[in-house]
């Protein structure tokens, strides 16, 4: 199966096939969404199948929005494609963009809409194994100070959220 996905080529947003934006690292549109509770944010290690970052540790879940699906619609889909879960509402935290080396080639290029979700830890989690091989629940802070000592076990995206976007992210909504 084919996915297209909204990215920039000389300057007009158009539908580019998925593995294509990332091998010429064009600019594409993404979605990041944080599950939390209280101060503990889910997280999830990326399953071995995956072409890109395969077994390392990211964000609750990330994607990027099928050709005119809005970044709203996209985060809530996902969080039930990749995890199972349902219920929750995404609020949106701003918009950030990055570039990063993912391996083997390819590019990350993306302006990523942020969602931040609030859980409480009896939320029913379903992991899709052709997407996910673990969850866990751990603290912010602790997260951070583990993306420090051992960045090599986090996904490129995740390092650099932490890094330059922690206050957007976390930050009480207000």
């Amino acid at each position: 199966m084919t996915i297209m996905i909204p990215a920039w080529v000389n300057g007009d947003l158009q539908p580019v096939e998925k593995l294509a934006a990332h091998q010429r690292g064009l600019r594409h549109k993404a979605v990041s969404v944080f599950v939390m509770d209280g101060n503990r944010v889910l997280i999830q290690r990326r399953a071995l199948s995956k072409y890109h970052t395969p077994g390392l540790w990211a964000n609750t879940c990330c994607t990027h929005p099928d050709w005119g699906e809005d970044a709203a619609s996209c985060a809530t889909r996902r969080l039930r494609e990749e995890l199972g879960i349902t219920g929750l509402t995404c609020d949106h935290r701003g918009q950030v963009e990055y570039r990063a080396d993912v391996g083997g080639g390819l590019i990350e290029h993306e302006v990523v809409e942020l969602f931040l979700a609030r859980a409480t830890a009896d939320l029913t989690i379903r992991p899709d194994p052709s997407e996910v091989m673990e969850t866990r629940w751990v603290a912010a802070d602790v997260l951070a100070e583990e993306v420090a000592q051992h960045p090599e076990r986090f996904t490129p995206w995740l390092r650099i959220y932490l890094a330059e976007y922690g206050d957007l992210i976390f930050a009480p909504a207000g």
